[in-house]
């Protein structure tokens, strides 16, 4: 074990020698409901709601008032003062103003809502940046009392995973879910001044093999190895090598394949860094960001 910690300390590279500009991106959309028969939403500021079809102002939601919206028909049906009235459009976003936030599934949010109704229901999807998604993403996956290092080592990996998968449930109206089958999130009332802190001091940088951002896969726990991916799933990839987790002695909890987040911790505990942590779980890689000119 002391050869492999010494190896990571001697192949690692200063990840500032290693950082390349790549394809911005703007925001990404979040599902945080999927063809629901009506949901509850309410915003800590007056909020707009607008026709996505027109662009055209049809309601201004009254701030810390709950609403309830539902699919009519080939349309949507808000309830205002008892009764339910027809907004002529099949997808409306809500605009909270004065950088406020919005409340769904008995949560805080930051950035816009969509509400589409897709004939089958209502789907409810949180457009937001992908640096304050990350905010609600990294204390919803790792514990906030953990070393600081596996914080950043979690934001870079998490923003990693998400930009690779970009568009992955676009059948959904959306690109990733708000859940674990995705990444956890769980919006500003997850949100910690740490982790917080974690996702601002790594702000833009991700994961690249072969001059792509890569599907940063983790877990919580390996239970003393990880897996490569082609022991999981069907398909090798370089960047996914089996290697010991420094999680003995921890359940197995997860498919294994790439960071295991309990060995990432043990090894901050250790003295290394973030930058040292994801070169060693992601054989093959090196550190990416994306152009700050175009990403917020």
């Amino acid at each position: 074990m002391y050869n492999i910690l010494m190896g990571m300390k001697r192949f690692f590279l200063l990840f500032l020698a290693l950082i390349i500009f790549i394809q911005p991106c703007f925001a990404i959309k979040i599902g945080l409901q999927t063809n629901t028969g009506r949901t509850y939403i309410g915003s800590s500021t007056q909020a707009e709601i607008i026709d996505c079809n027109t662009n055209k102002l049809i309601f201004i939601m009254e701030k810390m008032k709950g609403y309830e919206f539902k699919p009519y028909r080939k349309v949507i049906a808000i309830k205002v003062d008892g009764q339910f009235k027809k907004i002529n459009s099949d997808k409306i976003v809500i605009k909270p103003r004065d950088n406020g936030f919005i409340s769904v599934k008995r949560k805080w949010y930051r950035g816009n809502f969509m509400l589409v109704n897709s004939g089958l229901g209502l789907t409810v999807i949180n457009d937001i940046k992908i640096e304050e998604y990350l905010q609600g993403v990294v204390p919803s996956e790792m514990p906030s009392g953990w070393e600081h290092d596996a914080h950043k080592a979690q934001a870079i990996a998490a923003r990693s995973y998400a930009l690779a998968n970009l568009g992955k449930r676009a059948k959904d109206g959306y690109d990733l879910k708000d859940t674990p089958e995705d990444q956890a999130y769980g919006g500003a009332t997850a949100e910690t001044i740490q982790t917080n802190d974690a996702v601002k001091e790594t702000e833009g940088i991700v994961l690249i093999y072969d001059g792509k951002i890569i599907p940063a896969y983790y877990s919580a726990s390996a239970g003393g190895r990880t897996r490569s991916s082609g022991q999981v799933w069907t398909k090798d990839l370089a960047f996914l090598k089996s290697v010991p987790s420094f999680d003995d002695g921890i359940r197995k909890n997860g498919h294994g394949v790439g960071m295991s987040q309990y060995g990432a911790n043990n090894l901050a505990k250790k003295g290394y860094n973030a930058y040292q942590i994801l070169k060693y779980f992601y054989a093959n890689t090196k550190f990416a960001k994306i152009n700050p000119e175009y990403y917020k």
